[in-house]
């Protein structure tokens, strides 16, 4: 396999890597918006908040690896953006907050960046 055949499968793994992660985060969005307009009952609110809080600490365990290729600032600018999630979705899974909408718009200003 040639240096440029190799990095042609390596560019196209992290555009596959992207596209699922834009299409996880669309599912979260999706299933935070469906609770924002009040169609969901007490456990789906739980649900989709545990969704988007694991799929989030993936994203932080990814993150965090030695290995992520990454510039170090971007990295550490993330986990913060996603310790926040986890926190926020904890809040509204505690009836601490009841503020969907700041956890959806950050969902997607991280999607539409990706």
């Amino acid at each position: 396999m040639t240096f440029e055949a190799y990095e042609a499968v390596v560019d196209d793994s992290a555009s596959e890597a992207r596209g699922r992660e834009r299409q996880a985060l669309s599912l979260g969005i999706d299933r935070l918006e469906r609770v924002q307009g009040g169609r969901f009952s007490f456990e789906d609110l739980v649900e989709s908040l545990l969704y988007v809080r694991r799929l989030w600490t993936i994203f932080i365990e990814d993150l965090a690896h030695p290995e992520n290729a990454l510039p170090e600032k971007l990295r550490a600018d993330i986990i913060s953006i996603g310790l926040w999630v986890v926190k926020e979705a904890d809040r509204l899974r505690e009836e601490k907050s009841n503020d969907v909408m700041q956890l959806i718009e950050i969902n997607r200003l991280i999607r539409d960046a990706l």
